[in-house]
């Protein structure tokens, strides 16, 4: 079975700098393609960011192009989100999920899901 903890969420000024972690236990194969989506309070969950097995193919959200970058360590089996100029409408819970297929934005295509971690971003 799979698991997906995220970690690396938290409290953090506007234009400043956050680091998610996603720590993949389990079959390697179900985890081939990875994205982390995010919910805020009132709204629907929402695609950020996605990444295939070999990392030549990565996707992002309009309103995180160019300031969210996701990355994976295929070795750890660990997907990371490094977020730099952090602003107000990025306070969300951002989870981490995962599937044998890639499927970019599709949030009802990935079978494993992460618990989520929390970043807040103050004005």
């Amino acid at each position: 079975q799979v698991q997906l903890v995220e970690s690396g969420g938290g409290l953090v000024q506007a234009g400043g700098s956050l680091r998610l972690s996603c720590a993949a236990s389990g079959s390697p194969s179900s985890t081939r393609a990875m994205a982390w989506f995010r919910q805020a309070p009132g709204r629907e969950r929402e695609f950020v960011a996605g990444i295939t097995w070999s990392g030549s193919m990565t996707s992002y959200a309009e309103a995180v192009k160019g300031r969210l970058t996701i990355s994976r360590d295929n070795t750890k089996n660990t997907v990371h989100l490094q977020m730099n100029s952090l602003k107000h409408e990025d306070t969300a819970v951002y989870y981490c999920a995962a599937d044998r297929k890639y499927s970019g934005p599709a949030y009802s295509q990935y079978a494993y899901w992460g618990q989520g971690t929390q970043v807040t971003v103050s004005s």
